[in-house]
């Protein structure tokens, strides 16, 4: 039971899907929108760029009607006419066909936003297979779309037929106006019905694009097995990161190790914490630290530190400080210098008494620790 829940496509479709499903050229379409945007951008540009492309057909109708002797007998001079007369009518709807083309881009960006892509180009001969063709062709989306041509069809038909019918009278009325007059009030009717049948598909739009939504995203839903393997490419593979980690932090700690031989003095707890520090005059604003460990670690440190003949000193409360407060490669805190300071002076006095004969200093016991860097010994 629980591997079929496995199979089943429930869980939503996740960002990287989505941006996947994108980058392929799917987004949200709906054609029902792009249709009505178009027809309304046509209706609208008739209504406002009607005179004026009447007058400019009207002109190029009239000079192509005009019958000129010498172009008659001359094909280059017809050649030269007609050209002329196409350029004018052309220039003459450049503004409605320049409409229509922003109202076909403006379309599709309005649900999926502007998007290019070249997948979408790429052949797919499996669609040319005849089961898929018949898959699809008897399949709930055809389904769909035969239920909305019909539904799209006896909406705009019934409106023209309502708008129609309601102006017969206006129609008739027309036969006893001059010429001139019927034909302006003939293309006011028709343009009246064309829009009203246009605005009337913003009902089918409106029900198509939640459609439109609602079939995107079941298409890219995932199986719960999807959603997994697709965390794992995304974050990784815990097992890996895990290991990955762990190499990590073995190598981190082989640098610390090979930064003790190069420290100035490790300061211990004595046994659970050691902090190794380094101060380079000149080139250091303040002591680093350059290892620091507990237990194991910080035995390690002592061993390391002792081989190399790197001080040790012995300072419960700085050792917690330090571990506590500083990170590796970090500069100490100004409420810890007093103390540090101290403690560097202990190891060059150790390195001036290995090339003298005096007594052996004294190593440093009263150290200051300020009390908001004070790290009690049992929360160490």
């Amino acid at each position: 039971m629980s591997e079929e829940s496995d199979l089943e496509k429930t869980e939503p479709a996740s960002p990287r899907r989505l941006e996947k499903a994108r980058e392929e050229g799917q987004v949200v379409r709906s054609r029902e929108l792009g249709t009505f945007i178009m027809l309304m951008a046509g209706v609208i540009g008739l209504w406002t760029l009607g005179s004026v492309l009447g007058r400019r057909l009207d002109t190029v109708m009239r000079s192509a009607l005009a019958f000129d002797p010498d172009k008659a007998h001359d094909p280059a001079r017809m050649l030269t006419g007609f050209t002329d007369l196409m350029v004018e009518a052309l220039f003459g709807v450049m503004p409605l066909l320049l409409l229509f083309a922003v109202a076909a881009l403006i379309g599709p960006m309005v649900l999926g936003g502007w998007l290019f892509s070249t997948k979408s180009l790429t052949p797919d001969f499996s669609r040319l297979s005849l089961m898929k063709g018949l898959g699809r062709l008897f399949s709930a989306q055809s389904l769909v779309e035969l239920i909305k041509a019909i539904a799209k069809s006896l909406l705009v038909g019934g409106v023209g037929f309502w708008i129609v019918w309601r102006h017969i009278p206006d129609a008739v009325a027309l036969m006893n106006a001059p010429v001139q007059e019927a034909l302006l009030r003939m293309l006011e009717l028709v343009m009246l019905c064309c829009a009203i049948a246009a605005a009337s598909l913003l009902l089918v739009a409106g029900i198509d694009v939640p459609w439109q939504f609602y079939e995107f995203f079941r298409k890219l839903r995932m199986t719960k097995e999807e959603v997994k393997q697709e965390h794992k490419e995304s974050e990784g593979n815990p097992h890996v990161k895990g290991r990955i980690r762990q190499l990590q932090r073995q190598a981190a700690r082989r640098r610390m190790m090979a930064a003790v031989p190069t420290a100035d003095v490790v300061v211990t707890n004595p046994t659970h914490f050691a902090v190794a520090l380094r101060y380079e005059e000149g080139k250091m604003g303040a002591p680093r630290v350059v290892a620091k460990g507990t237990e194991a670690i910080a035995a390690r440190i002592r061993e390391l530190a002792a081989e190399h003949r790197v001080p040790i000193l012995s300072a419960p409360p700085l050792a917690r400080a330090l571990y506590r407060h500083v990170e590796l490669e970090r500069e100490i805190p100004a409420g810890l210098y007093t103390a540090v300071a101290e403690v560097l002076a202990w190891v060059y006095q150790l390195k001036h008494w290995h090339y003298s004969n005096g007594p052996l200093p004294d190593a440093p016991t009263e150290l200051p620790v300020p009390d908001e860097l004070a790290v009690p010994e049992r929360s160490a």
